[in-house]
């Protein structure tokens, strides 16, 4: 049977969690009981009824695309609905993982599929806001070290995370030249006395990492390096433009132009077969259209600005829908979940595929949960 380590990896390639936006919650939540993972439940929402289900089918995860614990929990007292069930889930031993904002920017992710519900030929499909950085590194650490210990200060800095690019790993720069210091009494220097200024051939070593390994590169570094106090800066970098496919939201070019109704009608299948609040549009045919699984607030004004005349999502409040009518955009709602849950299929598909090529995960049950419904159907 499949570890979770194994299943974490594969939902890691693909949704990276480096596309997740800075305020979700995304990841592995609840990290169960360590079992192996033989079945495991996909839903939108991790709700009690989805949790009992999983229970009941002896599933050891499930994967929610909304986070079940999107607040910090302050206290285990079973207050919350969410902490409930995160106190439920760990006395079941049940993983609880969420891909969320990930899984919306990813190439292939719930905004492509809902571009694809309007229009399979849809063209020149781009994000609304492209990813800010196309590398899964952030900082980048300059220390420097005595020639002596530079390939385990290395190699201790390559196993927290840091210098990995791309499909590299152990990448680093460096520099030769001459480091002073004095050490005060008390002190207790690795390279000479104290009293004395003494000058030292040393490495400047240059790695890159992401913000979310900062405090196990700082960790190695302390660990690895010789010197008492190691001499080091931490540099933000700046964010690199990123493919123009991956990012929240998205908008494209209709093969045909087409009006707000009959793009309601053609999308309404895949969309829970429910409702579609539509604004008043008349009869106006669409070419540029934008969509935003969930709810597409923060991004009228950037799909405006791309051109779009229409735009598809969960939900709007009432001022943001006159807000969209101001920027000329004219918008359907089908329900927030409802823009989220018909993905689901293809992500058991996407899952079992990339399990399938890792020999240390044969045979995972993937199911999509009976009990994870629209809330306002």
């Amino acid at each position: 049977m499949p570890s979770l380590d194994a299943i974490v990896c594969a939902l890691g390639e693909i949704a990276p969690l480096s596309l997740a936006e800075d305020w979700d919650r995304v990841g592995l939540l609840v990290a169960g009981d360590g079992r192996e993972i033989r079945r495991a439940v996909l839903a939108i929402d991790v709700t009690p009824a989805v949790l009992a289900e999983a229970c009941s089918v002896g599933a050891e995860l499930v994967v929610g695309y909304h986070p079940l614990l999107f607040r910090p929990l302050e206290r285990l007292d079973g207050a919350t609905w969410q902490c409930r069930v995160a106190m439920d889930a760990v006395r079941a031993g049940i993983a609880i993982y969420s891909p969320h904002t990930a899984l919306d920017a990813v190439v292939g992710g719930i905004n492509d599929w809902l571009v694809e519900t309007v229009d399979p030929a849809a063209r020149d499909v781009r994000a609304l806001a492209p990813a800010a950085a196309t590398g899964d590194h952030t900082h980048k650490l300059v220390v420097f070290v005595p020639e002596s210990a530079l390939e385990e200060v290395r190699t201790a800095l390559a196993e927290a995370n840091a210098g990995q690019i791309g499909a590299y790993s152990h990448c680093s720069f460096t520099v030769r030249g001459e480091g002073t210091f004095f050490g005060a009494e008390g002190s207790n220097p690795a390279v000479g006395k104290p009293g004395h200024l003494e000058r030292v051939g040393e490495v400047r070593l240059e790695m890159v990492f992401h913000r979310r390994d900062l405090g196990r590169v700082v960790a190695a570094l302390r660990g690895a390096h010789p010197y008492e106090e190691p001499a080091f800066d931490l540099v933000p970098l700046a964010p690199v433009p990123g493919d123009h496919r991956l990012g929240a939201g998205r908008v494209a070019t209709l093969s045909v132009a087409t009006t707000a109704a009959e793009i309601a009608e053609a999308v309404r299948p895949a969309l829970g077969g429910g409702v579609i609040a539509r604004t008043r549009g008349g009869t106006r045919r669409h070419e540029r259209f934008a969509v935003c699984a969930g709810s597409g607030a923060s991004l009228l004004e950037k799909a405006a600005a791309a051109g779009a005349t229409l735009l598809l999502t969960g939900e709007l409040s009432h001022h943001d829908v006159l807000r969209a009518h101001e920027l000329g955009l004219e918008v359907l709602l089908a329900g927030h979940t409802n823009t989220e849950r018909g993905y689901l299929p293809r992500l058991a598909e996407r899952m079992a595929q990339a399990l399938a090529a890792d020999t240390r995960a044969p045979g995972l049950e993937i199911r999509i949960a009976a009990a994870d419904v629209d809330p306002l159907a």
